[in-house]
C-alpha cells in the first residue's frame, strides 16, 4: 500500500502541476482585467461545495470498492474524508499562505460551518452516487481542477484591491501544495486505511490519464 501511495503521488505531481498552470493563468487573467475581490468570493462558494460533492463521491467510491461495509460505515467515511480534507485544501492551506503574505482581508472560511445547508447535504448526494455508480477515475480529475480553483480563490479574495508580484509568486506554491497532498489523501489513502486490507484487490489508480469508466 506505501508503494501505492508514493506511485500515485508522484503520478499526480504532474497533473497536480497542470491544474496550478491554470490556476496562475486565471489570476493572471483577473489581474489584467481588474476584477474586483467579491468575484472571488462567489466564485469561492461555488467551487468549494462543487469540490466537496466530487471528494465525498471519490471517497466513498474508494472505499465500497474495497469493503462490504454498510451504509453508515460508508457515510461515515465518506464525509470525514471529504469535508475534513478538503477544508484543509481549499481554506486551511490557503489561510497559512494568507497570513505569510500578510494579506490584508485573510480569513479562514469553514464551508461545512458558514454554509452547513449548502456543503452537509451535497457530501450526502455525493456518497448516495457512490454507493450506486462506485466510479473514482473521472471525478478524482474534477476534483483536482476544482481544488486548485477554490484554493486561489480563497487566496484572491484575501487579498487587496490588486495582487502584488509576491503574492503573484507565492501563490502558486501553495495551490500546488493545497491540491497535491491533500487530494491524494483525501482519495486514496483516507478510504483505504479502514479496508482490512482488502484494497489489493479492487484497488483502481486515479492517475488521470488512465481514465475509463
Amino acid at each position: 500500500m506505501f508503494a501505492k501511495i508514493v506511485r500515485e503521488l508522484k503520478d499526480h505531481a504532474p497533473f497536480t502541476a497542470l491544474g496550478t498552470l491554470s490556476g496562475i493563468a486565471i489570476m493572471l487573467l483577473f489581474s489584467v482585467a481588474h476584477v474586483p475581490r467579491a468575484s472571488s468570493d462567489t466564485l469561492f462558494w461555488c467551487l468549494h461545495p462543487t469540490h466537496v460533492l466530487l471528494s465525498a463521491l471519490v471517497t466513498a467510491a474508494m472505499y465500497r470498492l474495497n469493503t462490504r461495509a454498510g451504509l453508515v460505515r460508508t457515510l461515515i467515511i465518506g464525509y470525514v474524508g471529504s469535508v475534513g480534507i478538503a477544508t484543509l485544501s481549499d481554506s486551511l492551506i490557503p489561510y497559512v499562505g494568507e497570513l505569510l503574505l500578510g494579506m490584508p482581508n485573510r480569513g479562514i472560511h469553514l464551508g461545512f460551518i458558514e454554509k452547513w445547508w449548502l456543503i452537509n447535504p451535497l457530501v450526502a448526494l455525493g456518497i448516495i452516487i457512490a454507493c450506486i455508480w462506485p466510479r473514482t477515475r473521472i471525478p478524482h480529475a474534477g476534483h483536482v481542477f476544482l481544488s486548485t480553483w477554490a484554493s486561489l480563490f480563497h487566496m484572491t479574495m484575501a487579498s487587496g484591491d490588486r495582487l502584488t508580484p509576491l503574492e503573484m509568486f507565492i501563490i502558486p506554491l501553495f495551490l500546488f501544495l493545497a491540491v497535491w497532498l491533500p487530494c491524494c489523501t483525501s482519495d486514496i489513502v483516507f478510504p483505504l486505511l479502514f479496508t482490512k486490507g482488502n484494497a489489493s484487490a479492487k484497488y483502481e489508480s486515479l492517475t488521470p490519464e488512465r481514465f475509463s469508466l
